[in-house]
């Protein structure tokens, strides 16, 4: 039985304990396997590995002994409650042994749940047999940003309970920044942040334990620049290009930094209600930095700055032998000192 996106989300919070088994198959291992280990802790319960209620079959291991899932699915357990048989990493060549061994499935048999960390076509023999099937799910995982019931959920788990709106959004805009598991691990963080502080998790509590990247690393830079600090261009310049940052990159940024700032400053009623009137919606102390710098700037310098670096640009991706690194850091320099004079 194929199960939609609503649906799976629905199965996932509450598996069925009477189906044969379950096919989870996606692009990205790392989605799939956070939803494998999810499902698994839902239909087992705690303490399934030391009570040997879990058998992991390597999809590897199958191929040479293609009974090991038939025995692992009628083996009696030591301690009673669910079992399940997990194969994982299964593809289409596994379909035969797979459905051989649903065959003689029977109640109170171990559920069989597979994997598949690569995407299935609809033709896929894996995605026919489970989907094609009364008692067993077929369910696919796309990277589709993660729903605020999903959020809500790892937030719960991880025991992060009181949380203000503007930090919730925060939470919302990273999740669809960062992988599933790095978004995990930084929720994860966070609750060992607050642990043992009554207070509601706040934007700054967010960024204390957000993963650092490389493009925070380019906002580093770009608001150097922005906000005049001259002294920090070079030294932040080298760091990114060690880190395997390309300058047409960084400049196409820095292009894009100048003009939201110069949308936010044109707005009618002033910058503080134009990065308001942005979309996507910017929160936290991010708003707050980009109203003041728009506010420092205004439309008519900003213009000037996008002009400089829309001739950057164009010089970096044309046959010039100048240096491409050492073209956008003088543009830089070249911003950060214009934005010194401002303030």
């Amino acid at each position: 039985m194929k199960l939609s996106p609503r649906d799976a989300q629905a199965y996932f919070a509450k598996p069925d304990p009477k189906a044969m088994g379950l096919l989870i198959y996606g692009a990205d291992a790392m989605r799939v396997a956070i939803k494998r280990q999810d499902v698994l802790e839902k239909i087992l319960g705690p303490g399934a590995d030391e009570e040997m209620r879990l058998t992991r079959i390597p999809a590897s291991e199958l191929r040479s002994d293609k009974a090991l899932l038939s025995d692992a699915i009628k083996a009696v357990g030591f301690f009673p409650g669910p079992r399940v048989a997990f194969v994982e990493d299964a593809a289409d060549g596994l379909a035969p042994v797979i459905a051989e061994a649903l065959k003689n499935w029977q109640p109170g048999d171990a559920q069989v749940v597979v994997t598949a960390a690569k995407q299935l076509a609809a033709k896929s023999a894996l995605r026919k047999l489970f989907e094609g099937h009364k008692q067993a799910y077929a369910i696919g995982i796309y990277d589709d940003p993660p729903s605020r019931q999903e959020i809500e959920e790892t937030l719960a788990k991880a025991g992060v309970k009181q949380i203000d709106r503007e930090a919730a959004n925060e939470l919302a805009t990273l999740a669809t920044q960062i992988d599933p598991g790095d978004f995990r691990q930084t929720v994860e963080k966070l609750a060992l942040y607050k642990l043992n502080d009554p207070t509601s998790v706040r934007s700054e509590d967010i960024a204390a334990c957000a993963p650092a990247t490389i493009e925070a690393g380019m906002d580093d830079i770009i608001n150097a620049a922005a906000e005049g600090r001259v002294a920090e261009i070079g030294p932040l310049m080298q760091k990114l290009l060690g880190q395997g940052v390309l300058p047409v990159g960084l400049c196409i940024n820095t292009l894009r930094h100048f003009r939201t700032l110069y949308l936010a400053a044109s707005h009618p009623h002033g910058a503080p209600a134009g990065v308001g009137a942005l979309r996507p919606p910017v929160f936290g102390p991010r708003r707050d930095r980009l109203a003041r710098q728009a506010g420092m700037w205004g439309a008519a310098r900003l213009e000037q700055a996008h002009q400089t670096l829309v001739e950057t640009d164009l010089t970096l991706r044309s046959t010039s032998q100048a240096p491409a690194a050492a073209v956008l850091e003088r543009a830089l320099i070249r911003l950060a000192v214009m934005a010194q004079r401002l303030r």
